[in-house]
């Protein structure tokens, strides 16, 4: 077994894997890396299941050193990544020699890198993931949800990986104003004519106030006219409207149910790319119906594997 020690961290920086399934009837959140496909591909530069336990390290202010020499791999935004005082490009595995210093400091591209490790990072299973959810203290090291601190050992017992990089063809691109895919909802006819119009062809900002569990977007008031909802499961990416009309994209960290009407849920390769998003972004909407979204997921797959 080998282990890196944490010398600095943030309550952004977290253990996460591809989250917990089959409880949301318990009122338990899924939880799980919010980039799933910058989580993929540094588990796949080691050979890992893609779906194997990492760290999410949000905004940076997050440092290791190695306790053994190792073989590691960091994908995802570009955290100004630096062994000792040398520049790491992410995208690629790496090596680590005992007592050498990985830190990740601040964004110069994206907001979340991934950090993996051979097998994947050693934490406490709870529901069947190693998530971690902190309302809800679930997962992480400890299994009690708490983020990642300094002094904590992060272990890991796979076997080195080959040095490689994820092709530059793959690699996915953090634009500015990204138009984000979403699978139009049942109350998508509630809103007002103007609001639809509105909701499709003007620019969104995503607001300060934002967290794991949704991102809050400022523009245009959208107006409902439907008839009062109650309260019904809510899936990952739903865009519900609040009274305000001004949107929220729900993520892994969300509630299981809410009475809110939603203009419906945007696709898994657009909530990655929201993921990589910095508050005051500005992102627009492109309607999709569902079939549209499975083949543009399933060609990137293919593309992938």
């Amino acid at each position: 077994m080998k282990q890196l020690k944490i010398a600095a961290s943030t309550p952004l920086c977290q253990l996460q894997d591809a989250g917990r399934f089959g409880v949301r009837h318990l009122g338990v959140t899924q939880g799980g890396a919010l980039d799933w496909v910058a989580m993929h591909w540094a588990n796949w530069l080691l050979g890992n299941p893609l779906g194997a336990p990492v760290v999410e390290v949000a905004l940076g202010g997050f440092c290791v050193i190695a306790e053994q020499d190792c073989v590691l791999a960091l994908t995802g935004a570009d955290l100004d990544a630096r062994v000792d005082d040398q520049p790491l490009a992410p995208w690629r595995s790496f090596a680590l020699a005992k007592g050498q210093r990985l830190s990740l400091s601040q964004p110069k591209q994206g907001v979340r890198a991934y950090l993996a490790a051979p097998g994947g990072f050693l934490g406490e299973d709870v529901l069947g993931s190693c998530a971690t959810v902190v309302r809800e203290g679930l997962g992480g090291i400890d299994g009690q949800g708490s983020a990642l601190g300094k002094g904590q050992l992060l272990a890991f017992a796979g076997a080195a990986a080959t040095l490689r990089e994820v092709p530059q063809a793959l690699r996915p691109r953090y634009v500015h104003k990204p138009v984000l895919d979403l699978v139009m909802g049942a109350q998508i006819g509630d809103f007002s004519g103007t609001s639809l119009f509105e909701a499709f062809n003007r620019a969104w900002t995503l607001d300060s106030r934002a967290d794991r569990m949704g991102i809050r977007l400022l523009g245009p008031q959208l107006v409902y006219q439907g008839a009062p909802m109650i309260s019904e499961g809510i899936a990952l990416g739903a865009v519900q409207v609040p009274p305000d009309g001004q949107p929220i994209v729900l993520l892994n960290d969300r509630q299981t149910i809410g009475g809110y009407p939603r203009l419906g849920a945007l696709t898994p390769l657009a909530l990655a790319q929201l993921a990589q998003c910095l508050p005051g972004a500005a992102v627009r909407f492109r309607a999709v119906v569902q079939d549209e979204a499975w083949r543009e997921q399933q060609c990137y797959l293919e593309r992938w594997l």
